[in-house]
């Protein structure tokens, strides 16, 4: 059994569990293999959450999830872009903001916020 993301227009609309055979019985729709263990480019163990030594297993760069972008070029799943200024790196499916995030430090940690109009990331 594996993961099958439904695609309508570029966007996951839906994300079953079944085998090749029984998404090859759909007449219907563009239906494509997803790995719930990569994330990134990478795939991980499922029982350690460690990469894998075998990143063969490594499928479209990300699980696909109900909204998510499925770009046919780049045969990968990624969220949509959470803002203009930012860029997906195509290696691993993410996106990347126009500067660094900080790290978070203190007790409890500043989470910094990412505003797009001052193009920087601001303490709450």
């Amino acid at each position: 059994m594996s993961h099958f993301a439904k695609i309508e227009k570029g966007v996951v609309t839906q994300v079953i569990v079944a085998t090749q055979e029984y998404i090859d019985t759909f007449q219907k729709g563009q239906w494509v293999k997803t790995s719930y263990n990569t994330k990134g480019g990478v795939y991980y163990n499922p029982n350690s959450k460690e990469a894998s030594s075998d990143q063969t297993k490594a499928l479209r760069l990300n699980f696909a999830g109900i909204g998510n972008i499925y770009d046919e070029v780049l045969d990968a799943f990624y969220v949509p872009q959470p803002y203009p200024s930012w860029i997906l790196d195509v290696t691993t499916g993410t996106w990347l903001p126009p500067t660094p995030r900080p790290a978070d430090v203190g007790k409890p940690p500043v989470r910094h916020i990412w505003d797009e109009e001052v193009q920087q990331w601001l303490a709450p």
